[in-house]
């Protein structure tokens, strides 16, 4: 039989940290990250007004982390942790 032809499952379980990681983060609302990107594009409109334009563009950056955290805070509560916990 060819071996790429076969259908291999691989278990994957994730490390201690993402675990712990993974069971804090649901019970996180989801808009905190909505709303701590917004006040992060709102204090790099004020540094901006007041004059320190590298602080104003390094806050301004904060917004797309903050975001792209709140998108891994809701697949985690939409899948879980890993495929073997959810028992698939």
């Amino acid at each position: 039989m060819n071996p790429t032809a076969e259908s291999t499952c691989i278990e994957h379980r994730e490390g201690p940290v993402a675990h712990a990681i993974e069971e804090q983060t649901p019970e996180l609302p989801s808009d905190t990250f909505l709303w701590a990107a917004f006040g992060s594009i709102g204090l790099s409109l004020a540094l901006t007004v007041a004059g320190p334009r590298h602080d104003a563009l390094f806050v301004g950056q904060w917004a797309a982390p903050i975001l792209l955290l709140g998108i891994y805070n809701m697949l985690v509560k939409l899948q879980g942790s890993d495929r073997i916990d959810n028992n698939f």
